[in-house]
């Protein structure tokens, strides 16, 4: 996680070992990156992934991220998105 300006994180790499996919550990990991971006003052966070990671896609709606406009040009981000942490 790093801050892309004063209020606005983004977390740039999640990943959990297939063996203990599925049980939850995403969700945690993405609790701890927000409660430190919040400590950070940051008040949104925002991340990007690739179109073929239904899974993680699936796992950030879960969470009440939502899909907004390209905020980077990464060669590898097809979808964006976004979450208040206010």
């Amino acid at each position: 996680m790093k801050l892309l300006g004063t209020h606005v994180a983004e977390l740039k790499r999640m990943f959990l070992r297939s063996e203990v996919r599925g049980r939850g550990g995403g969700g945690l990991l993405l609790d701890a990156a927000e409660r430190k971006a919040r400590a950070l003052g940051a008040t949104s966070m925002r991340l990007d992934t690739r179109h073929d990671l239904v899974e993680a896609r699936r796992l950030y709606a879960k969470h009440d991220y939502v899909e907004i406009a390209p905020y980077s040009d990464s060669p590898h981000a097809e979808h964006w998105f976004e979450k208040s942490l206010v």
